[in-house]
């Protein structure tokens, strides 16, 4: 688990949190590529709009896997499953990578 985003605080400047956003969005990029497969992926650019069911075609075990994956990177300072328990099912099938980088950037930020 890493501990460089304690440095942004929830009053960050927007080019602060678009910073941090960009990092996470880097790291979760990496582990969609790591779980699905390189090869597969290859020609995909993984953004912010890249969404999990059409674009990446997750299945829902590599849903879990990722889920786990992140809290391995993130530790308790994330907390992916309370995030998803609030989603209806459309709302979880039709999530973009980008609503995952969102709310992990939040989780980040330390509370004043």
């Amino acid at each position: 688990m890493t501990t460089e985003y304690a440095l942004v605080s929830a009053e960050a400047p927007a080019d602060g949190r678009a910073v941090v956003e960009a990092r996470v969005l880097g790291e979760v990029a990496a582990l969609l590529r790591d779980i699905i497969g390189e090869e597969y992926v290859i020609d995909l650019e993984i953004a912010m709009e890249t969404s999990f069911n059409t674009d990446l075609e997750l299945e829902s075990i590599e849903f879990v896997t990722l889920a786990d994956r992140m809290r391995e990177r993130y530790g308790d300072m994330v907390d992916f499953v309370g995030f998803l328990a609030g989603m209806g099912v459309d709302e979880v099938i039709n999530m973009k990578v980008g609503q995952v980088v969102s709310y992990i950037a939040g989780c980040l930020a330390p509370r004043s």
